[in-house]
């Protein structure tokens, strides 16, 4: 069979002077542009927790409306390993750079649209439902920015760098997370009344001024010098997600395994955990928000490190580690919770997203970019990273919330799903190759022939 199938791309984009472009402004545009990008899809997975359920299921009881709101979170999973294929395919065909402001528009414009929503006592049946089309709209949108920014940073990184240069997206995931958590968090500070009336809008009418400063961003940038020079030699593929799950099935079900834990964890401490101790636990929303919020902040340090590290002693045994300290940390972060102790509440969230989030979701960035050639590079990992989305990260909250409300308000049920989340994603990262020193440019970048230098040398 040939080694392609499609057609060569076009001179111009194969052309553009990558040198142009600092790598500053690189890591700029991959963090602030995710930031903006997670602020505006988590102030969503937010606003489910605290007032949605209210807000727009208002004819049911509080814990049918609550999995409701939860239930319109999920929702938005279902769209990304759509937007993963379109935007991937569009994005190894024609470049990384077009498909990250495309992206970037679609989740700032449907969040912008879901603060002028009509609520239920206004609209009835029509305020959920628009409520679920623009959530759509986000999850399209978002199925393929983190893994472009990733790529965007990781293609520019130096020799030896890539996992502290990758670093910078999922650090600006994480300050997206805490710039909404904050901004909920101030919004919280108004009269419950206030709160459900008009104040639930702000922070998804702030995300309009947000998205022009991450547009202006990643207007600035060059498209990547992995992308021009492949481009530039070799024809592009014609159908780049079939020939990633051809070339690199195992590779594939990685990603998917490896981001049960990340993914699932992430959203079910800091979605599922805001309900959980405001909620079950009758804490105030402050002590849940202020846990959350300092959990973030350790994360970003937590992934700055893990990274760093990560370029020293391999990508497998840094996300492992997250991964095991995550299910052991299960059932001592929920018996932090029960005490009811705002500084314990705070310590839980600081430890499970400083370590065990921090260690398997920053080297995870450049992990999943390495274990793909250039050519199916962005759909491979766009597919497969929210195919691992919709087994985890939609259903956390959900399923957490369930297994409470089963358990008549004990927690011990999700202290056994985190464990078995975290297991299944070791094993899965455990079966992975290390591409520590893999050839960006090389079709099977994950070949020991591809490999550009031992892992060793790039200590």
């Amino acid at each position: 069979m040939p080694e392609s199938n499609g057609t060569a791309l076009p001179r111009g984009r194969a052309s553009e002077n990558p040198g142009k472009t600092r790598l500053s402004h690189v890591m700029a545009a991959a963090a602030i542009g995710s930031a903006l990008e997670w602020y505006d899809f988590y102030i969503y997975g937010t606003a489910a927790a605290l007032v949605f359920g209210e807000v727009f299921f208002p004819k049911y009881d509080p814990t049918v409306a609550q999995l409701a709101a939860f239930a319109t979170f999920g929702v938005g999973f279902l769209a990304r390993p759509f937007g993963g294929v379109f935007f991937g395919h569009y994005g190894d065909r024609l470049g990384r750079k077009p498909m990250l402001i495309v992206t970037l528009l679609l989740v700032g414009g449907g969040t912008f649209l879901i603060g002028l929503l009509p609520t239920y006592a206004v609209a009835g049946l029509w305020a959920p439902l628009m409520l679920v089309l623009l959530r759509l709209v986000q999850g399209f949108g978002a199925g393929a920015e983190y893994g472009g920014a990733v790529i965007l940073a990781v293609e520019y990184a130096p020799a030896g760098k890539r996992g502290w240069y990758a670093s910078f997206a999922p650090m600006g995931v994480t300050v997206g997370n805490l710039f909404a958590a904050g901004v909920f968090y101030l919004v919280g500070l108004l009269p419950r009344e206030h709160m459900l009336s008009w104040g639930w809008r702000i922070p998804f009418l702030v995300s309009l001024a947000l998205l022009g400063v991450g547009l202006f961003i990643r207007a600035r940038i060059a498209e990547t010098p992995v992308f021009t020079e492949v481009g530039a030699k070799r024809p592009a593929l014609k159908a780049p997600v079939f020939e990633a799950l051809r070339r690199h099935p195992r590779n594939f079900l990685v990603v998917i395994g490896g981001r049960l834990a990340e993914n699932g964890l992430g959203y079910l401490f800091t979605v599922f955990g805001l309900s959980y101790v405001i909620n079950t636990l009758h804490m105030p929303r402050e002590t849940a928000i202020t846990g959350v919020v300092l959990g973030n902040f350790a994360e970003i340090f937590g992934i700055a490190f893990f990274c760093w590290l990560s370029d020293r002693v391999g990508r497998r045994p840094v996300i492992i580690g997250g991964a095991l300290f995550s299910a052991a940390f299960a059932f001592p972060f929920f018996m932090l919770t029960e005490t009811r102790d705002p500084t314990l509440i705070a310590l839980a969230f600081i430890v499970v997203m400083g370590i065990g989030g921090g260690a398997m979701f920053g080297p995870q960035a450049a992990y999943f970019a390495e274990l793909f050639g250039p050519r199916l590079r962005y759909s491979g990992f766009a597919f497969a990273r929210e195919l691992g989305s919709i087994l985890a990260g939609g259903p956390a909250p959900f399923i957490s919330a369930l297994l409470v409300g089963w358990m008549a308000g004990a927690p011990w049920g999700v202290a056994c799903y985190v464990i078995l989340l975290s297991l299944i994603s070791a094993a899965a990262i455990w079966w992975g190759p290390e591409t520590i020193a893999s050839d960006l440019r090389a079709e099977s970048p994950d070949d020991p022939q591809a490999m550009t230098a031992p892992a060793s040398r790039l200590a």
